[in-house]
């Protein structure tokens, strides 16, 4: 159940449409869907205003088809991330609604989708090569009901590629800002904007980059203000917090 299901099911027993009982009986519910090899979180969405998300790496296609099942079945979006190819065509072929997002490594299934808000979220990356993992979180910022502005290769290399941007990502309530090597591209775009900073190191980089911790050690140690990090490769955090953020601009207006 959704927080817009929960609200629709009490007003319409306010209206005298429904009885007190179907009411209840709702609210009642187990909160949890025993799969067996999973327990789903049917109240996730009632807590979160999302539903669970299915991590995809280390599960078979079969676990990951039903998961999403039972989590359609309650009428539920759903978006499952670090999925491989074999995953995603099990997906597609039991699910017409299935989208696959091959850079982004995600699936997404949306039944009624969610109306976008008006506001929108920034996912800017460094370089091609950080395109997977902006992907991920801007999948993940749209299925949760918001408008993204995807900017890509605007690393600091050629500074003159961000600030030929800077009317729209000023204008974002949030930004994503996703960069491998040295990872200087969240300090320097969060000393250039009044708006909250996503960063994401990616593991993208030469040896001494360390698979990444270069870069998130250059992001922890911003002397931006507004700078929040993310760990290594976590598009999806990136891109969910993103949206718990854009969701508090507009209660704000």
């Amino acid at each position: 159940m959704t927080t817009t299901e929960a609200a629709r099911l009490l007003e319409q027993f306010r209206a005298g449409k429904i009885r007190r009982e179907k009411v209840l009986q709702a609210f009642q519910a187990a909160p949890i869907a025993d799969l067996g090899f999973a327990q789903v979180d049917t109240h996730r969405a009632l807590r979160k205003n999302f539903p669970e998300v299915i991590f995809g790496a280390g599960k078979t296609a079969d676990q990951i088809v039903k998961i999403a099942a039972k989590l359609i079945e309650l009428g539920q979006p759903v978006l499952v991330t670090r999925i491989n190819a074999d995953q995603a065509r099990a997906l597609r072929k039991k699910f017409k609604l299935a989208v696959h997002h091959p850079l982004a490594r995600c699936v997404t299934i949306e039944k009624k989708p969610f109306p976008k808000r008006s506001g929108f979220i920034a996912v800017v990356c460094a370089g091609t090569s950080d395109l997977p993992v902006a992907e991920e979180a801007a999948v993940t910022a749209e299925i949760m009901g918001n408008r993204v502005e995807r900017v890509h290769d605007i690393g600091v290399a050629g500074l003159h590629r961000m600030l030929a941007r800077m009317e729209l990502l000023q204008s974002a309530n949030v930004i994503v800002a996703v960069a491998g090597m040295e990872g200087a591209l969240p300090s320097v775009l969060a000393g250039l904007v009044a708006r909250p900073v996503i960063a994401v190191p990616t593991s993208i980089g030469y040896g001494a980059s360390f698979g990444g911790i270069a870069a998130l050690l250059a992001m922890l140690n911003s002397c931006a203000s507004g700078v929040t990090v993310v760990n290594i490769d976590n598009g999806f955090g990136a891109g969910y917090a993103a949206s718990q953020i854009n969701s508090l601009a507009q209660q704000s207006i």
